[in-house]
This record gives structure tokens, sequence and C-alpha cells, in this order.
């Protein structure tokens, strides 16, 4: 084919096309071009979030979607396909309609009825009960229309025939509400309790004491961040409900977390001489000034328990800095384990052995007696 009738059949093709399928293909391609600074102006998670790449890649598939789908229409359908081509089109504009209205809706009920907080030195909108119980109603009105649209497109013109499809839908999700319905419920249980937000440190007790921080309340699990272990954990919000959760980001003082140490040391040690390398360790701690100490409180240092091996103090301080818990724990450990060294004081649990004597007859006399 020569290039002259290239130019031809290019002029021809463009003369087929009219202006609104042209103005829809000129703000796709616009969309593409610049999806990324868009989701990024919905959505506020880093460039190198996988949930970020995720809705970049999903817009940018629909919008793909629809430029082929245009492209098939106008190209390729004859007239008798014409109307399953405009079938073909229509179908993603109203998907790609609803994608875009849901996040949308999100985006500006987080940004109205949302809670600001700071989480790792940048302000944050939280999820609350109320923002939670409107996104899914947006959600659910958002998603019947689009289901409807695409019914009625479908060809399902009837009533009955609308009412069959929508009743399978609604008698599948009842068959499977059982593995969903639970941490919808129980996140909105939890965000109406305002005892778990996003950037509070919990305790959790699994096989072993967990410290994380809550990174994201989501509609059917919450994410924590270790704080120990620097990595996620997913729970279910149903999962999450039924376990005891200790907030350590609540405290009820003004003074901040009251937090506990406890060291079993031997009966052979006098109290007094305890209490001097206990007292000496925390004052060691306040010269090397570790940070997250409220140091202008006074330390407190009592016995704990008297039990069979050994005696276990407890030694009481104040923090407020609770992301850095874990790390204030081993630094203080290790300094009254130093302290401890320095003292001549083993902070290891003894192990007492009591010998009972029992007094027996000889043999002899139990023999005369036979």
């Amino acid at each position: 084919m020569s290039i002259n009738q290239l130019i031809l059949n290019l002029q021809h093709l463009f003369t087929q096309i009219d202006m609104t399928t042209w103005i829809v293909i000129s703000i796709n391609l616009l969309l593409i071009l610049f999806s990324r600074p868009l989701v990024s102006m919905v959505y506020h998670d880093g460039h190198h979030d996988s949930r970020f790449s995720q809705r970049l890649h999903v817009f940018r598939a629909l919008n793909l979607v629809i430029l082929i789908a245009f492209g098939y229409y106008h190209l390729y359908a004859g007239k008798e396909q014409q109307s399953l081509a405009l079938k073909l089109v229509t179908i993603p504009v109203i998907i790609y309609l609803a994608f875009l209205s849901a996040h949308l809706a999100n985006y500006f009920i987080l940004k109205r009825y949302g809670k600001k907080r700071e989480i790792k030195e940048s302000i944050r909108q939280i999820e609350t009960y109320h923002t939670r119980l409107l996104t899914l109603f947006a959600q659910v009105f958002i998603f019947i229309i689009t289901l409807i649209s695409i019914i009625r497109l479908l060809g399902f013109n009837t009533l009955l025939e609308t009412g069959g499809v929508i009743g399978f839908i609604g008698v599948l999700l009842a068959l499977t509400q059982g593995s969903w319905a639970p941490d919808i419920f129980s996140g909105i249980i939890i965000l109406n309790s305002d005892m778990v937000e996003e950037g509070d440190v919990l305790q959790l007790r699994c096989a072993e004491p967990i410290y994380g921080m809550v990174f994201k309340t989501k509609v059917f699990h919450t994410e924590i961040l270790n704080l120990v272990n620097n990595h996620r954990i997913m729970i279910r919000n149903a999962q999450l409900r039924d376990q005891v959760i200790h907030n350590l980001s609540k405290f009820a003082s003004a003074k901040g977390l009251r937090e506990k140490l406890s060291f079993k040391i031997g009966y052979d040690q006098r109290p007094s001489i305890v209490k001097e390398m206990l007292n000496s360790a925390w004052e060691k701690a306040i010269e090397q000034q570790i940070s997250g100490l409220e140091t202008q409180h006074p330390v407190e240092i009592v016995v704990g328990e008297t039990g069979d091996h050994a005696v276990e103090w407890w030694v009481f301080y104040h923090t407020k800095d609770i992301e850095r818990l874990p790390r204030i724990r081993a630094e203080l450990n290790e300094l009254f384990l130093e302290t401890s060294i320095e003292f001549d004081i083993s902070l290891s649990t003894p192990l007492t052995h009591i010998a009972v004597l029992i007094d027996r007859k000889p043999e002899s006399d139990d023999a005369g007696e036979g």
C-alpha cells in the first residue's frame, strides 16, 4: 500500500468519527497521561505503596478498555454488529463511572466527616463510625444503580427478568454472608466504640505478645504495623473484636502510660541492697537521657510477689512515647542488667531445694516385733 493510499484511508476513517467520539477518546487519553497525579490527589498513600499501584493500574485499565471498545465500534463493527458493539462500549463506561463515583464519594466523605490525626509525623484523615456508615451506604447505592443499568442494557427489560437477576445476586450474597458480614459489622462496632483508631498502639495476646500500631482500618480487616519486626499484620475485624485488646495509646493519666519492669531476685539478697541497686540503675537511665522516659515523675520500686524461689521486684515508670515502648524496655533491661553485675546481684531466678529427713525405726526392731 502506498503512502497516498494510507493517507486517504486515514482521512476516510477520521471523517467517519463524530465529535462525541473524539471528545471521549481525548478525555480518556488525558486521563491515562495524568492518571498518577489524579489518583494521588484522591489517595494520599505513598507512590511506592502497593495499593496505590493497584488503584493506578485499575484506573488506567478502565480507560484503556473504553478506548478499545470505541475503536472496535467505529473500525470493525458492521451494521449488524453495531448493537452488540454499542453494548460493549457502554458497559465499560458504566463500570468506569461507578468506579470513579464510589472512590470520589469515599474521598469526600472522609474529607468531610473524617478525623484528623498525626501519624508518623504526618497529618492523616482517619476513618470514623460516621464515615464508614456513609461510605457503605454510598457504595451500596452506586452498586444498585450500576447493576440495574447493566441489566437493562443487556436486554432484561421486564420487571420479572430484572428481579430474577437481582434475586440471584441476593441469594449469592445471602449464602456467603457468613464470610463477610461479621467483619463489616465488627469493623463498624469497633469504630463506634472509639477504642481502636488509626495510629493507636495495641498490645495483642497471640502466641506471643504483639506490639503494633493500627495502620489502616478496612471494611473487612485491620492492618497493624508490628513495632518490633517492622512488618504489617492483617487481622479480621471479627477476630480483632473477639480478643482482649490493650490500647496503650489511650492512657488514663496525664503522666502517660504506667509501665512495669519485673525482676526475680533470690531471698539471699537483703531488700535494702536490692532497692539501692534498682534506684542506681534508674539514676543511670536519667543520666543517659533515654528517649521516651518521663523522668520528671519518680520511679516506684515495690515487692510484687514473694514466690517459692525468689522475690519478684516491680519497677514502675511512665512514658508517652508509645511507639518506642519495645525499644525503651530493651534499653532499660540492659541498663538494669549492667547495674546488677556491679552490685553482684544475680537477676536469674534461683532454684531452691528443701531436704526433708524421715525418722524410721531400725529394721531389727521391726523383725523382733514379728
